[in-house]
């Protein structure tokens, strides 16, 4: 494990049975709390994109937790990936199952440039049909998905095989 790694797995809670029975949540907000290992994550994933991504885009809602920060972090703009209907303007959209049931997330028709590197954050990689659906709004909209990346992985879910040939990395995989 690495330094940011360890410091994820003492600092994210269990909280079981949540958001229904059977399911074990990772609990983020011990990690945000704390502003040394809040800072230590977003310098580290900040560090390993640095000159490689054009835009960050974040999943609503934890993934704009860590993604604005990493944004800024490195200089550059963030897209707001959100859930349907929550977003003005002309949009696109994406359907996708998830591990309790079925979503749409949706981006705004110009959120990015024509061939713009992106880095997709979010805070759980579990299934991988969140973020299947948002590397899918990201290619539709012009882009190309330079990387993802996960604070937390639930391996035992194989949501990397969702996510095709795109480089996937996550901090902690439990």
């Amino acid at each position: 494990m690495s330094q940011t790694s360890d410091l994820v797995a003492a600092r994210v809670r269990d909280v079981p049975d949540f958001p229904k029975p059977g399911v074990v949540f990772k609990d983020i907000a011990p990690l945000l709390s704390d502003g040394a290992a809040f800072r230590s994550l977003v310098e580290d994933v900040a560090r390993r994109y640095a000159d490689q991504v054009d835009v960050v885009a974040g999943i609503e809602a934890r993934g704009f937790i860590f993604g604005a920060p990493v944004a800024l972090a490195l200089g550059v703009g963030f897209v707001p990936i959100r859930k349907a209907g929550k977003l003005p303007g002309d949009t696109i959209a994406s359907a996708y199952s998830l591990e309790y049931g079925t979503a749409e997330v949706e981006v705004q028709a110009d959120a990015f440039a024509p061939g713009a590197r992106v880095l997709l954050i979010d805070d759980v990689l579990a299934t991988g049909g969140t973020a299947a659906a948002a590397c899918e709004l990201i290619e539709r909209g012009g882009a190309e998905v330079s990387a993802l990346e996960f604070v937390i992985e639930l391996g035992f879910l194989d949501g990397r095989d969702r996510l095709a040939d795109r480089p996937v990395n996550a901090i902690l995989t439990v």
